[in-house]
């Protein structure tokens, strides 16, 4: 069985002298979970910078090689048609209707709040009536 360490007390020391002790402890642990947390959010920081400079990128990249289906898909529709002009048309018809779909798709998805404080509070009492079950 491990034995737990010993605490010395000096029975000499006053009430003042711990209260001064706590809060030269309490400052300093302050302080600590300041300098702590200003390191945590420095390393956030850099690690989301990385990460938004490859996002840039992939983006960036997404849209050459979309460009480049694009002209592709223009060529194949304009050879079957027999008029790059026509395929042209289509396919630009094509992707401003993508466009519009996603774009409302999006919208539909921003207005339905994903969370709010009357859920919440539904919430709250559904798990404060099961505590009250429970016991």
């Amino acid at each position: 069985m491990a034995s737990r360490p010993v605490m010395q007390i000096d029975p000499d020391v006053g009430i003042p002298d711990l209260v001064r002790r706590l809060t030269e402890d309490s400052k300093r642990l302050a302080t600590d979970e300041v300098r702590l947390g200003k390191l945590e959010m420095r390393e956030n920081i850099k690690q989301a910078s990385r990460g938004s400079l490859w996002l840039a990128l992939a983006f960036g990249a997404g849209v050459v090689a979309m460009v480049g289906l694009t002209f592709t898909l223009i060529a194949v529709v304009g050879r079957l048609a027999n008029n790059y002009w026509a395929g042209a048309l289509i396919v630009g018809a094509v992707e401003l209707g993508l466009a519009y779909w996603l774009v409302k798709r999006g919208l539909a998805e921003l207005k339905e709040p994903s969370y709010t404080f009357d859920a919440s509070r539904e919430s709250l009492k559904d798990t404060a009536a099961w505590v009250k079950r429970a016991h």
